[in-house]
């Protein structure tokens, strides 16, 4: 057992917990940082950003999530690669446990983000040579290449017309016969003659060397294999919620997000009444428990944005602190 109560316990490190951490250390909080064995988010398997602001020339995902860290740290967040493994919200002071060892704190922070949801088939090793899971903060590194996306929603719709923009060709490889997206997202890339659809086809394997060069296909139906070349390969086939810890302590949505008044104050009183109440008093980022928050990707299932995130991080950083000294937000 650690021989004090903190302020603040963040669990988790990406653009969100990171960002919170800046701000409670800040705001002269106690702040421990629970970040993980692989801390840092999907951040870590990506190259180039170009989209985070302040770094016209871009920077590498790995190198933006030190240089956060280490300004977390700069203002005196402490800062452990551990993964927690139970929690006890239901008193005023929060337990969260790394195995035996027992951590406390007044305010919890949870930015356990989102993993993309995969094919199953070994493929993370690409990730970063020519894999991707985000068109729009990849696609401007695909120019003239031949790309696929994977997937039949709004999200995959989205993406192949955003490759598009760059991309020579652009493949939708897709396991059914027909998309689920909105008809008029179907519409714009059925028309799209830079768009090609491949239909009742599952991928079997990626090949290459240092960099995807092919993806080995099957078609559903007839069960005859094919080579694809290609020169990048985009998955939109869904995000999961890192939320596995959270499910019994706290509210999460059918998907497994987690439910705070910011995202859900519409909810009715019978259906998430601790959330709307938490809406009207003033912490809308915080999560059916008081005292515990909730920011980035495992609340948030619309946009998954490294910059959206880390607001959402200053957002529960705010509010925690708020929390912490009794004064409800004027928001």
């Amino acid at each position: 057992m650690e021989n004090k109560i903190r302020d603040v316990i963040i669990v988790g490190a990406g653009p969100a917990g990171y960002a919170a951490a800046i701000y409670t250390g800040r705001a002269k909080l106690d702040t421990l940082m629970l970040a993980g064995e692989q801390a840092g988010g999907q951040l870590m398997w990506t190259t180039e950003v170009e989209n985070y602001p302040g770094f016209s020339d871009g920077i590498l995902g790995p190198q933006l999530m030190d240089q956060m860290r280490a300004q977390a740290g700069r203002f005196g967040a402490d800062i452990l690669n551990v993964n927690v493994s139970k929690v006890d919200f239901s008193g005023e002071v929060k337990k969260l446990y790394v195995g035996d060892k027992l951590y406390e704190a007044r305010v919890v922070i949870i930015t356990t983000g989102a993993k993309a949801r995969m094919l199953g088939i070994g493929e993370e090793k690409w990730l970063g040579r020519g894999l991707s899971t985000c068109a729009v903060c990849d696609a401007a590194f695909f120019k003239e290449k031949i790309t696929a996306v994977v997937g039949g929603g709004d999200a995959a719709m989205e993406d192949a017309m955003a490759l598009t923009k760059f991309s020579s060709k652009v493949y939708v490889i897709h396991r059914r016969n027909e998309f689920k997206a909105s008809k008029i997202m179907q519409e714009r890339v059925l028309r799209n003659p830079q768009i090609e659809v491949k239909w009742n086809t599952e991928i079997l394997e990626i090949k290459g060397g240092d960099r995807i060069e092919a993806v080995r296909l099957k078609d559903s139906n007839t069960g005859v294999e094919s080579e694809l070349p290609l020169g990048g390969l985009f998955l939109a086939i869904g995000h999961l919620p890192v939320s596995e810890l959270w499910t019994d302590a706290l509210e999460v949505d059918e998907k497994g997000f987690l439910k705070t008044a910011m995202i859900w104050p519409e909810m009715s009183s019978n259906v998430h009444k601790s959330c709307a109440e938490l809406w009207l008093h003033g912490f809308p980022t915080q999560t059916s428990q008081k005292g515990v928050f909730g920011a980035g990707d495992v609340v948030d299932f619309r946009y998954r944005q490294a910059a959206t995130a880390a607001g959402m991080g200053v957002q529960a950083a705010l509010d925690a602190e708020k929390y912490l000294t009794g004064v409800s937000s004027s928001w």
